[in-house]
């Protein structure tokens, strides 16, 4: 476990420089949205390296190299599409917020807000490693199951994505609040499917006969993304914005609509 330690050590260093470089890249940009970039694919590169690092000369399992797969495709997917558009749209709601109320002092406590996101990153790569390194001999149904729940996941997420984009690229949507498609069934059904990735993690590492321990670990990822996105940086701040942006619109929205876990409409 000291090799583990020290692995998952030089993996939050990691973070913490591609976090200071997300700092140096929204300081000259002025676009805040690129810290989510580099946040989601510097956790994608850090979940690669803690799953396929060698320790001990021994070679990489066929879960390992699974669950690097799965979190690297979903840090290239998820960091690829955030940069598209910090690249081609205004600052996310979220920062341009911060900027207002932080004022003179914006770039000091966003550096600060930036290490606590190396933080989380470090923490949730946790999961990732307690997944990968699960000690059960070949891959097993249970594996299969995380990875359908991964995988379904991951396209809930990006297929949200894709209606989100959409919906705001039709010029008639201007004002509006997206409720088509898996917008219709949650508020945020891309921060749900989010969640629901890091849900596959525990799966993949639990081992109910006692042989794996430190596989409970992998629990804290599903728990700490639930309170990140539904009580932190997700949910709240967005939907702050959209109340005193389109009071009207959102408060019909919010009546009818369930606010994290997809339900059909009430009407």
């Amino acid at each position: 476990m000291t090799s583990l330690a020290a692995l998952w050590g030089v993996a939050a260093l990691f973070l913490v420089i591609v976090m200071s470089a997300a700092w140096l890249v929204q300081k000259r940009t002025g676009q805040g949205g690129w810290a989510d970039a580099f946040w989601s694919l510097g956790l994608g590169a850090a979940g690669v390296g803690v799953a396929l690092f060698p320790i001990d000369g021994a070679a990489p399992s066929l879960r390992q190299y699974l669950a690097a797969l799965l979190i690297g495709l979903w840090g290239l997917r998820l960091g690829s599409h955030i940069a598209i558009r910090a690249a081609h749209e205004g600052e996310d709601a979220r920062y341009a917020r911060l900027r207002q109320d932080w004022g003179d002092g914006f770039q000091v406590k966003m550096f600060g807000f930036l290490m606590l996101q190396a933080g989380a990153a470090a923490f949730l790569a946790l999961s990732v490693m307690a997944a990968a390194r699960n000690p059960t001999p070949g891959l097993t149904l249970q594996d299969g199951f995380a990875t359908l729940v991964f995988v379904g996941a991951l396209l809930g997420e990006a297929i949200s994505d894709r209606q989100l984009a959409a919906f705001k690229r039709n010029p008639a949507n201007k004002g509006g609040v997206c409720d088509v498609g898996l917008w219709a069934w949650s508020r945020h059904p891309n921060y749900f499917f989010e969640w629901l990735g890091w849900c596959a993690w525990p799966l993949f590492a639990v081992n109910l006969s006692g042989e794996w321990t430190w596989g409970w670990l992998a629990l804290t990822g599903p728990v700490y993304m639930y309170w990140l996105l539904t009580q932190v940086s997700g949910v709240p701040l967005l939907e702050e914005h959209m109340r005193r942006s389109r009071p009207k619109a959102f408060e019909a929205y919010a009546a009818r609509t369930s606010a994290f876990f997809p339900r059909p409409p009430r009407h």
